[in-house]
């Protein structure tokens, strides 16, 4: 394997573990693809540090685990407050309604 793919394994994986990220955060990060973070994560990590592969591992099993709560807390923030309660048109005008 080539030095610089090396390098690059061990700094992900040093990534991921101090900041527990996800894959997708360590994408980002690096500024390479989801699946070679996959790939670096599963396979090669395995043959250069095995202990740090077992750490990567359970990290992002963890995210895994976690992601349909990510999920959702995404989609709440995100259309919070976009649709406001709907108020009466009295109210509005701050005028009694009269029945």
């Amino acid at each position: 394997m080539y030095a610089y793919i090396e390098e690059r394994v061990m700094n992900v994986a040093e990534y991921i573990v101090e900041h527990e990220a996800t894959v997708r955060a360590a994408a980002s990060k690096f500024g390479i693809s989801k699946s070679t973070v996959h790939h670096d994560m599963q396979v090669r990590l395995k043959g250069i540090d095995a202990d740090m592969a077992e750490r990567v591992r359970a990290i992002l099993d963890k995210n895994k685990s976690e992601r349909h709560i990510r999920g959702g807390m995404a989609t709440y923030i995100k259309y919070k407050g976009k649709t406001p309660a709907k108020k009466s048109k009295a109210s509005k005008k701050n005028k009694p309604i009269i029945l």
